[in-house]
Protein backbone atom coordinates (compact mmCIF):
# COMPACT_ATOMS: atom_id res chain seq x y z
CA UNK A 1 0.00 0.00 0.00
CA UNK A 2 1.15 2.91 -0.88
CA UNK A 3 1.75 5.83 1.86
CA UNK A 4 2.71 8.46 -0.19
CA UNK A 5 0.61 10.53 -2.61
CA UNK A 6 3.02 12.67 -5.26
CA UNK A 7 1.56 15.15 -7.02
CA UNK A 8 2.83 16.84 -10.44
CA UNK A 9 2.72 20.76 -9.83
CA UNK A 10 3.42 21.81 -13.41
CA UNK A 11 7.12 22.42 -13.28
CA UNK A 12 9.05 19.62 -14.45
CA UNK A 13 10.74 17.52 -11.30
CA UNK A 14 9.25 20.03 -8.48
CA UNK A 15 6.32 17.44 -7.08
CA UNK A 16 3.95 17.56 -3.84
CA UNK A 17 3.86 14.80 -1.71
CA UNK A 18 1.62 14.19 0.35
CA UNK A 19 1.29 11.47 3.73
CA UNK A 20 -1.62 9.03 4.56
CA UNK A 21 -2.68 9.39 7.35
CA UNK A 22 -3.51 6.16 9.37
CA UNK A 23 -5.37 6.92 12.42
CA UNK A 24 -7.80 6.06 15.49
CA UNK A 25 -8.77 6.94 19.00
CA UNK A 26 -5.22 7.31 20.00
CA UNK A 27 -3.80 9.64 17.08
CA UNK A 28 -2.64 8.86 13.79
CA UNK A 29 1.07 7.47 12.05
CA UNK A 30 2.11 8.92 8.83
CA UNK A 31 5.17 8.32 7.07
CA UNK A 32 7.08 11.23 5.82
CA UNK A 33 9.88 9.17 3.85
CA UNK A 34 10.39 6.03 2.11
CA UNK A 35 13.12 5.37 0.02
CA UNK A 36 11.52 3.02 -2.51
CA UNK A 37 8.34 5.53 -2.55
CA UNK A 38 10.33 8.83 -2.88
CA UNK A 39 12.71 7.21 -5.55
CA UNK A 40 9.65 6.46 -7.80
CA UNK A 41 9.17 10.42 -6.80
CA UNK A 42 12.79 11.85 -8.62
CA UNK A 43 14.43 11.45 -5.79
CA UNK A 44 18.27 10.49 -5.75
CA UNK A 45 20.70 9.59 -3.77
CA UNK A 46 20.53 9.10 -0.02
CA UNK A 47 18.99 11.68 3.23
CA UNK A 48 22.49 13.60 3.67
CA UNK A 49 21.05 15.86 6.33
CA UNK A 50 17.99 16.22 8.18
CA UNK A 51 17.03 19.82 9.84
CA UNK A 52 14.10 20.67 11.52
CA UNK A 53 13.65 24.82 11.91
CA UNK A 54 10.96 26.82 14.32
CA UNK A 55 9.83 30.32 13.33
CA UNK A 56 8.27 32.00 16.21
CA UNK A 57 6.50 34.46 14.11
CA UNK A 58 3.12 34.86 11.71
CA UNK A 59 4.77 36.74 8.33
CA UNK A 60 8.36 36.10 8.76
CA UNK A 61 10.18 34.32 5.15
CA UNK A 62 13.21 32.43 5.58
CA UNK A 63 14.83 32.33 1.96
CA UNK A 64 15.24 32.11 -1.05
CA UNK A 65 18.00 29.81 -0.31
CA UNK A 66 20.08 27.24 -2.66
CA UNK A 67 23.28 25.48 -3.23
CA UNK A 68 25.95 25.76 -5.80
CA UNK A 69 26.99 22.55 -7.76
CA UNK A 70 28.44 20.04 -7.43
CA UNK A 71 26.98 20.31 -3.85
CA UNK A 72 23.38 21.16 -5.51
CA UNK A 73 20.72 19.15 -3.20
CA UNK A 74 17.41 17.90 -3.63
CA UNK A 75 14.93 18.95 -0.30
CA UNK A 76 11.39 17.57 0.62
CA UNK A 77 10.50 19.99 2.75
CA UNK A 78 7.70 19.29 5.53
CA UNK A 79 5.84 21.48 7.64
CA UNK A 80 5.52 19.62 11.29
CA UNK A 81 3.13 22.74 13.10
CA UNK A 82 1.55 25.33 12.07
CA UNK A 83 1.24 26.70 8.26
CA UNK A 84 3.45 28.34 6.18
CA UNK A 85 3.73 29.35 1.95
CA UNK A 86 6.30 27.12 0.79
CA UNK A 87 7.69 28.72 -2.27
CA UNK A 88 10.03 26.48 -4.70
CA UNK A 89 11.80 28.76 -7.66
CA UNK A 90 13.17 27.35 -10.74
CA UNK A 91 16.87 28.65 -11.94
CA UNK A 92 17.60 25.24 -13.60
CA UNK A 93 20.09 27.04 -16.84
CA UNK A 94 18.49 26.20 -19.81
CA UNK A 95 14.98 25.17 -18.12
CA UNK A 96 11.52 26.04 -20.02
CA UNK A 97 10.27 26.91 -16.56
CA UNK A 98 13.16 29.10 -15.67
CA UNK A 99 12.63 32.04 -13.07
CA UNK A 100 8.78 30.33 -12.68
CA UNK A 101 7.85 29.79 -9.01
CA UNK A 102 5.30 27.65 -7.14
CA UNK A 103 3.64 27.64 -3.80
CA UNK A 104 2.14 25.68 -1.79
CA UNK A 105 0.59 25.48 1.42
CA UNK A 106 2.20 23.17 3.65
CA UNK A 107 0.80 22.42 7.58
CA UNK A 108 0.89 19.89 9.74
CA UNK A 109 -2.73 19.41 9.58
CA UNK A 110 -2.45 18.92 5.39
CA UNK A 111 0.54 16.24 5.71
CA UNK A 112 1.53 17.53 1.90
CA UNK A 113 5.09 18.78 1.65
CA UNK A 114 7.32 19.64 -1.20
CA UNK A 115 9.96 17.63 -3.24
CA UNK A 116 12.82 20.10 -4.69
CA UNK A 117 14.89 19.22 -7.18
CA UNK A 118 18.42 20.62 -7.55
CA UNK A 119 18.69 23.50 -9.36
CA UNK A 120 15.83 25.07 -6.96
CA UNK A 121 15.75 28.22 -4.59
CA UNK A 122 13.53 27.06 -1.74
CA UNK A 123 11.82 30.01 1.07
CA UNK A 124 8.74 29.81 2.82
CA UNK A 125 6.71 32.82 4.74
CA UNK A 126 4.94 31.72 7.98
CA UNK A 127 1.35 31.62 8.19
CA UNK A 128 0.70 30.94 11.95
CA UNK A 129 2.95 31.96 15.20
CA UNK A 130 5.74 28.96 16.09
CA UNK A 131 6.02 26.73 12.62
CA UNK A 132 8.06 23.77 13.19
CA UNK A 133 9.97 22.87 9.76
CA UNK A 134 11.45 19.13 8.90
CA UNK A 135 13.86 19.67 5.73
CA UNK A 136 15.60 16.11 4.03
CA UNK A 137 18.65 17.23 2.08
CA UNK A 138 19.76 14.73 -0.44
CA UNK A 139 23.33 16.65 0.46
CA UNK A 140 24.65 17.85 3.46
CA UNK A 141 25.06 21.63 3.94
CA UNK A 142 28.45 23.47 2.25
CA UNK A 143 28.77 26.61 3.32
CA UNK A 144 31.03 27.74 0.34
CA UNK A 145 28.40 26.48 -2.16
CA UNK A 146 25.65 28.55 -0.28
CA UNK A 147 23.60 31.02 -2.86
CA UNK A 148 20.34 33.01 -2.36
CA UNK A 149 17.59 34.98 -3.66
CA UNK A 150 16.04 38.26 -2.57
CA UNK A 151 12.18 37.09 -1.90
CA UNK A 152 11.27 40.89 -3.13
CA UNK A 153 12.91 40.35 -6.33
CA UNK A 154 10.76 42.15 -9.06
CA UNK A 155 11.72 39.43 -11.73
CA UNK A 156 10.54 36.80 -9.42
CA UNK A 157 7.13 38.36 -8.43
CA UNK A 158 6.54 36.33 -5.66
CA UNK A 159 3.25 36.82 -4.54
CA UNK A 160 3.56 36.52 -0.63
CA UNK A 161 0.27 36.12 1.31
CA UNK A 162 0.92 38.21 3.81
CA UNK A 163 3.24 41.62 4.62
CA UNK A 164 6.57 40.47 5.05
CA UNK A 165 7.78 40.33 8.79
CA UNK A 166 10.95 39.40 10.00
CA UNK A 167 13.29 38.76 7.49
CA UNK A 168 17.31 37.56 8.57
CA UNK A 169 19.94 40.52 7.42
CA UNK A 170 21.44 37.36 5.75
CA UNK A 171 18.25 37.09 3.75
CA UNK A 172 17.98 40.81 3.05
CA UNK A 173 21.19 41.07 1.73
CA UNK A 174 20.35 38.33 -1.35
CA UNK A 175 21.13 39.78 -4.70
CA UNK A 176 18.50 40.50 -7.24
CA UNK A 177 18.64 38.56 -10.68
CA UNK A 178 20.11 40.89 -13.05
CA UNK A 179 20.25 40.32 -16.60
CA UNK A 180 23.54 38.25 -16.85
CA UNK A 181 22.15 35.30 -14.84
CA UNK A 182 21.38 32.32 -16.82
CA UNK A 183 20.88 30.01 -14.14
CA UNK A 184 22.22 27.08 -11.87
CA UNK A 185 24.12 24.66 -14.43
CA UNK A 186 22.64 21.16 -14.52
CA UNK A 187 25.17 18.11 -14.37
Amino acid sequence: MKRLEVQETGIPGLRRVVSTRLGDERGFLARVFCQDEMQAAGWRGPVAQANVTHTRKKGTVRGFHFQHPPHAEMKLVRCLRGEVWDVAVDLREGSPTFLRWHAERLSGDNLAALLIPEGFAHGFQTLTDDVDMLYMHSAPHTPGSEGGIHVLDPVLAVTWPLPIGTLSERDRTFPLITAPFKGIAQP
